[in-house]
């Protein structure tokens, strides 16, 4: 029986260390696309820095502690609606994960719109005679 547990124990370490493999060759593959990317003068940063944001988040996911700006971007704008009056912040939440972009700002940020259609009715004054 410890036999067994052994096997399983080794099988379990096996395929950890192909996970963490896989996932060293995509953090490996996304740092180089990102220092393409620095090299090529788009980022709206200075290629010194931009190399140092991508070395960073490279060694951060070697580590597996590379957060998900993903996550934090929608945190931070729930977040920014919820300072809003209550009457503006049902349409900032649906800005939040539906809209069109409108235009990237350099440093980062994103323009989105939505158009909501009201519809409403105009009653004619009454005429007098």
């Amino acid at each position: 029986m410890n036999l067994i547990k052994h096997a399983i124990a080794i099988a379990l370490v096996g395929l950890a260390g192909v996970a963490q493999a896989a996932d060293n060759a995509a953090a490996k593959a996304q740092y180089e696309k990102e220092k393409a990317r620095c090299m090529s003068g788009t980022t709206g940063q200075t290629q010194e820095s931009c190399l140092k944001s991508a070395g960073a988040a490279y060694d951060e996911a070697k580590a597996g502690t590379l957060a998900d700006p993903n996550t934090a971007y929608r945190e931070n704008a729930v977040s920014r609606c919820r300072a809003l009056p209550a009457a503006d912040q049902a349409d900032c939440l649906a800005r939040v994960d539906v809209g069109t972009p409108r235009d990237n700002v350099k440093a980062g940020g994103q323009v989105k719109e939505t158009v909501t259609r009201e519809t409403i009715t105009v009653v004619p004054p009454p005429t007098t005679r």
